[in-house]
């Protein structure tokens, strides 16, 4: 079960500076880890796009999503990053090494060193870097990020773990091709103009997120989905699948299939909003929120 995120590379289209655009993109960042996707993706939007694109966005998202002791390595110094100290912090523990070191503490690392008898050097945010052996199943190049699994810290006992790198991952991706993915769960399309949330639906909703994941698609400050992807805004309140009918699990949770846009459910969140645009990170916390909560 995995959870993924999709903004658009229009997603700071309506900032003033490229101060305010770090900004935006930071409580994406936030929202994004207080509520665990897995996956953050930037969709393309060229259209839609102003001063910043996509590889500015998916540039500051990779920064907010690596440990503070692997961010200088890791980028250096680029033009991107001018305003990356007010990024808010994001505080999970997969970034800062602030959970257990028992033996299920995970933090990220980068090799800095590959030498003999398979042993490599590792960043991984202790006082030095650590010399670890690679296990047999594994290879790994100078550079490359690795998970590391911390038992101790004094003294040091540590070993490489082929498991994926803790926090989560930022990708620049097509649209179809992420809503396509074995993972991709329920497939939520964000709109105003899409059904309105209530807690008979938001039950339906989460009892088949909970069991399948599921992949939520946001919009840009006036530019939303139906405008990116150019459909029409009158069919997507409409709850009847628009294929000949429902396969059994859908028909069991109540999600229609063969929605618009290739989605499941284009869902409104926010109903009766008191605003004429809600920000995509303000339609972000809106909408994680609801679909966060448990079934039981």
């Amino acid at each position: 079960m995995t959870v993924s995120l999709l903004v658009p590379s229009s997603l700071v289209r309506e900032a003033e500076d490229k101060r305010e655009a770090t900004r935006k993109i930071g409580y994406v960042a936030r929202a994004a880890t207080v509520f665990r996707a897995d996956r953050l993706g930037v969709f393309p939007d060229p259209k839609g796009e102003e001063k910043w694109g996509g590889g500015f966005v998916s540039t500051v998202l990779k920064y907010a999503a690596t440990p503070p002791y692997l961010r200088k390595e890791v980028f250096g110094k680029r033009d991107e990053l001018e305003y990356a100290g007010i990024l808010p912090p994001l505080r999970a523990p997969s970034l800062t090494g602030s959970e257990s070191e028992g033996s299920g503490s995970l933090r990220q690392g980068i090799v800095t060193e590959v030498g003999p008898e398979g042993r490599v050097r590792v960043n991984c945010g202790l006082q030095h870097p650590i010399s670890l052996v690679v296990p047999p199943e594994m290879e790994v190049d100078e550079g490359e990020r690795v998970t590391v699994r911390i038992s101790s810290r004094s003294p040091v006992r540590a070993k490489l773990v082929d498991e994926p790198l803790p926090g989560w991952s930022v990708t620049r991706t097509d649209l179809p091709a992420a809503l396509d993915r074995d993972d991709a769960g329920v497939r939520i399309a964000t709109s105003r103009h899409g059904v309105e949330l209530t807690t008979r639906r938001l039950t339906d909703v989460v009892g088949r997120t909970e069991r399948d994941g599921m992949t939520v698609v946001f919009g840009s400050p006036g530019r939303g989905l139906p405008e990116i992807l150019d459909l029409p805004t009158d069919s997507l309140a409409d709850e009847r699948p628009s294929d000949d009918g429902e396969d059994e699990a859908d028909a069991e949770s109540g999600v229609e299939s063969g929605a618009p846009g290739r989605f499941d459910l284009w869902l409104n969140a926010v109903p009766n909003q008191g605003s004429e645009v809600v920000r995509t990170e303000e339609a972000m916390f809106a909408s994680l929120a609801c679909l966060n909560l448990k079934e039981k």
